[in-house]
């Protein structure tokens, strides 16, 4: 706020701007992250993936993390396991496990959905609910949509997760899943 009299700005002005510059910040760690990783060209565009049955079994060891608040000392690394269960080239259910960025237990479960691609690369979301975040709902189950994009290679798999800060309930992210096929 602009103290009267004086042009200067007072201390909540300040913070504010602390906190766009964080956020701002944030984003472009985030698009310059994922514009290296995909390593495309702004010219090229989206394709839709068709979709068509298929019958595969991933399983994957957890995420890690590396959060934008580091200095509240979050667990970045999320061991677990899961499994997702591919029944389209577009379409999955996944289900598992891992310990989480508040060192609790996290039980998830939910359905990844990737229509689009750019190369290699496919781009969609998980929708799905979790538990183990103490802030969150009291460590109860919660829904979730997060966006994703993926990549593989024969019978091994990465996907790449950005989730968003909400309140002081959930922290920003941005998880990473290496996966194997297992049939």
């Amino acid at each position: 706020m602009l103290i009267p009299g004086t042009g200067k700005f007072g201390r909540a002005t300040t913070q504010a701007k602390a906190v766009i510059n964080s956020h701002f910040s944030n984003r472009w760690i985030v698009c310059i992250f994922l514009a290296s990783i995909f390593n495309t060209s702004i010219a090229e565009t989206f394709a839709t993936v068709e979709s068509k049955p298929i019958s595969e079994l991933w399983l994957n060891v957890g995420f890690y993390s590396r959060h934008f608040q580091k200095e509240k000392g979050f667990n970045n690394d999320n061991y677990g396991l899961g499994g997702e269960y591919r029944y389209s080239t577009v379409s999955s259910i996944t289900f598992g496990e891992y310990y989480n960025s508040v060192k609790q237990t996290t039980h998830y479960a939910g359905w990844y959905w990737r229509p689009l691609e750019i190369g290699p690369v496919r781009l969609g979301m998980a929708a799905g609910g979790m538990d183990g975040y103490p802030n969150m709902r009291s460590s109860g189950w919660f829904l979730a949509v997060i966006p994703t994009a993926s990549i593989e290679y024969k019978h091994v798999g990465a996907y790449l997760m950005y989730i968003p800060s909400y309140q002081d309930k959930l922290y920003g992210v941005i998880s990473l899943q290496m996966r194997i096929m297992v049939f």
